[in-house]
C-alpha cells in the first residue's frame, strides 16, 4: 500500500487544481539516477496502466507501476513547508539509505 497523509492530500488536490487535472490519479514511481541511486517521480496521470496497483486516499487515486512497488511497498507521502522548503516527504521502509536531501534513496 502506498498511502498520502492528510497535509500530502490536501497539497495534490490543490497542485491538481491548479494545473485543470482533477481527474487525473497521481502517479509514484522509482526511476534510476539521484546521488543515492533511485529518485522518486510524482506527476499526474489520467489513467492506470494495466499492470498498475491502484490506491486511493480521500479521493486521489494514486498510480503505482509493478516495478516501483517493488521499492515503495507501505511508503507514506508527506508534504512539508519550513523555512528550509517545501515538498513532498517519502518514508520508505524499503530504503536502505538516503542522501541529504531525500530525494533520492538506495534499496
Amino acid at each position: 500500500m502506498i498511502r498520502l497523509t492528510a497535509k500530502a492530500t490536501d497539497k495534490v488536490k490543490e497542485i491538481r487544481q491548479a494545473e485543470g487535472t482533477e481527474n487525473h490519479g497521481l502517479r509514484v514511481a522509482v526511476v534510476a539516477g539521484g546521488c543515492s541511486g533511485f529518485s522518486y517521480d510524482l506527476y499526474f496521470d489520467e489513467q492506470p496502466r494495466p499492470d498498475d496497483k491502484v490506491f486511493e486516499t480521500e479521493g486521489v487515486k494514486i498510480f503505482v507501476d509493478a516495478l516501483s512497488y517493488r521499492y515503495l511497498e507501505n511508503t507514506e507521502i508527506d508534504y512539508s513547508e519550513s523555512i528550509a522548503g517545501a515538498g513532498f516527504k517519502f518514508s520508505n521502509p524499503q530504503s536502505k539509505g538516503s542522501c541529504g536531501c531525500g530525494k533520492s534513496f538506495n534499496a
